[in-house]
């Protein structure tokens, strides 16, 4: 369904600058408006700074306007020709047209505003991003989802297309939960990834087997999982809807022409949402696990694992970790949200024990075999919520932390969590954030006894306005 248009479009826009959730800024006057006042906020998606544009008002709000382009009269000088032929419909990698320089400069400036000037925080200079080596194939995670009722590109007649060219296999398309974009080549995961989606779904139609209807809840083709590693390692996770006779047959296909890929599961989901953390994973073919390695510790990546999706870039990201923990062996470390304890096993040799907390059980498992494969005997994992965990009773048993390492997800730490942090009173926080805005909440609630040092973000997602950021505290 189109998005419902109001009667407004204004010519000869020139955009300004990069503006929050990825989208452009300029100010612009309506009719009637007061010429002398510095205008009203245009919010435009997919627009490059320095682009004179015609632009279509979608939405009018009593602050601002959000509208999408409908003619660029003149490119920006720095404009970009965009590399993927999905670019613009799909929800990904919106940044395209923007030089990554001036990508690492927004993300820069969100960090920036986020503490300061929405924030309000105190804190010393922002240390300059670290970008990553990698703006493409940079990912060891996708997932892609099967659908029906393909998204349908403009110029497409329904009228004409076949129930198989309905169907596609690829990304949902922004604000609409059930269309999915028919992907033929994705910059994000380096090969094989591109040629088993496209087995898989040329598999799936030769062979009858129905795509997913997600309002219906009906059909067998689901999901599809690809995560790689570092050195080629891959695991293929095939999701279906309910147990079916042409399971087997098909996963045979896919280790047949895939010898490469070196752990091979399938799951069957009946449940209405395409969440996996609670489904059993069949084994398949091959391993039970793929294995990243990063300076010389090795993890273990089963299926339902956390691991940041950009490899090396995550190694970065541990090192500011671990460098503003600054460990001298004495000390006793909790990691909160630890995931599969790959920041405790970076600090483990510089810490006298480290203590890492995490919601997900099959995380800590990971956690505790990684540990133990990586000749680590001074960690210890607790799964659990962590208001639930972590209380002072737990800390009491297991001792005060001198050093608290938290990493928690984008809505950041549940308030009991921070009170409990003030209590135990460790000497240094390093809180890493994936999104700012939360960490600046947090941290403004442990103001009270502790003060901003360093800050450090890092890129760990090259063209989306998503932004790695690591603060370290000292206990005032």
């Amino acid at each position: 369904m189109a998005r419902k248009k109001t009667d407004i479009f204004l010519e000869g826009i020139t955009i300004e600058n990069v503006a929050a959730e990825g989208k452009a800024i300029a100010h612009v006057h309506l009719p009637g408006d007061d010429e002398n006042e510095p205008g009203r906020v245009l919010f435009v998606e997919f627009a490059v700074p320095g682009d004179i544009v015609d632009v279509r008002v979608l939405k009018k709000k009593k602050n601002y306007l959000e509208g999408r382009i409908e003619k660029i009269v003149k490119p920006s000088q720095q404009r970009l020709e965009p590399f993927c032929e999905h670019f613009g419909i799909c929800g990904g990698c919106r940044w395209q047209p923007l030089p990554y320089s001036l990508q690492l400069q927004a993300k820069q400036q969100q960090v920036y505003d986020q503490l300061v000037r929405i924030g309000h925080l105190d804190v010393p200079e922002i240390s300059p991003i670290i970008g990553s080596d990698n703006t493409q194939y940079y990912r060891n995670k996708l997932e892609f989802s099967f659908s029906s009722k393909r998204w349908i590109l403009d110029g497409e007649d329904t009228e004409t297309l076949t129930p198989d060219q309905k169907c596609g296999l690829g990304f949902h398309v922004g604000k609409f939960f059930d269309k999915v974009l028919d992907i033929n080549h994705c910059c994000l995961q380096a090969e094989p990834s591109n040629a088993i989606r496209q087995f898989v779904r040329r598999y799936a139609l030769e062979h009858s087997l129905p795509f997913y209807d997600i309002r219906e809840n009906r059909g067998l083709m689901r999901t599809l999982f690809i995560r790689t590693t570092e050195d080629g390692q891959v695991m293929l996770i095939v999701c279906f809807a309910h147990p079916s006779a042409e399971i087997i047959p098909m996963m045979e296909a896919i280790r047949t022409a895939f010898p490469s890929v070196s752990s091979l599961y399938y799951i069957i989901n009946e449940k209405l949402n395409d969440s996996i953390s609670d489904q059993d994973c069949i084994l398949y073919s091959g391993a039970d696990a793929i294995y990243e390695t990063m300076e010389d510790l090795r993890f273990r990546i089963g299926p339902k694992s956390f691991f940041q999706t950009n490899a090396p870039q995550a190694l970065k990201l541990y090192g500011v970790a671990r460098d503003f923990a600054a460990l001298d062996g004495s000390q006793v470390v909790y990691d909160l949200y630890t995931g599969t304890g790959t920041i405790a096993q970076f600090v483990s040799r510089k810490a006298a024990k480290v203590i890492g907390i995490e919601y997900v059980r099959e995380a800590i498992d990971d956690a505790w075999v990684n540990a133990r494969s990586n000749g680590i005997q001074n960690c210890e994992f607790y799964a659990g919520d962590m208001k639930d965990v972590l209380t002072p009773a737990f800390i009491e048993e297991h001792g005060r932390p001198d050093v608290m390492i938290v990493d928690p997800p984008r809505a950041g730490m549940h308030p009991d969590v921070v009170k409990v942090i003030l209590e135990a009173a460790p000497g240094r926080i390093v809180y890493v954030s994936c999104n700012p805005a939360s960490q600046a909440r947090d941290i403004a609630l442990l103001s009270a006894r502790y003060k901003v040092t360093a800050v450090q973000p890092v890129d760990m997602f090259p063209h989306t306005q998503h932004v790695e950021n690591v603060c370290k505290l000292e206990l005032i």
